[in-house]
């Protein structure tokens, strides 16, 4: 048995007039986070975890944000792509941890349908999916959020 472990990170501001997207799914807030793509910190995280796991170069080097190609893009086709990946190597997805790093919005009232949204994502069971929010406790001074992730993968061959 093989197995592979990934860790992933991102961190954006808030932006006003942008919607707020984590894990694909839009949450009701007056902020959303700046971005060259859609700013989905959590896919962005997720991505780079499945990524690295598999030893493939990061999301910055596959989807530069020089590139005018990805402006505004959907964080679905990085994750879909790391995916394909993935799966092209022979890799599973076992499990994924997230840790959701903001004061605002509190990710608890979110942590459901984010797991849904990502067990759709991910075509992966929701208790495969763990969602945790924690405040910053005063150590970022601009506004915003960031996000860790850890992703367990297996060897299908």
């Amino acid at each position: 048995m093989k197995l592979r472990i990934g860790l992933g990170f991102d961190s954006h501001a808030f932006e006003e007039g942008k919607p707020l997207k984590l894990g694909g799914l839009l949450i009701d807030f007056p902020k959303g986070l700046r971005g060259h793509s859609d700013g989905d910190a959590l896919l962005h995280a997720i991505t780079d975890a499945l990524l690295g796991a598999i030893g493939e170069p990061d999301i910055g080097e596959l989807f530069s944000d020089k590139d005018p190609r990805w402006k505004g893009v959907s964080s679905e086709v990085f994750l879909n792509e790391a995916l394909r990946r993935a799966k092209e190597k022979g890799y599973k997805i076992l499990n994924i941890d997230c840790v959701i790093v903001a004061d605002e919005p509190k990710i608890a009232p979110h942590k459901e349908a984010i797991k849904e949204s990502l067990s759709r994502l991910l075509d992966l069971p929701k208790d495969s999916i763990s969602i945790k929010g924690k405040s910053q406790e005063g150590f970022c001074k601009e506004e915003g959020l960031a996000c860790f992730c850890t992703i367990l993968l297996i060897h299908e061959g």
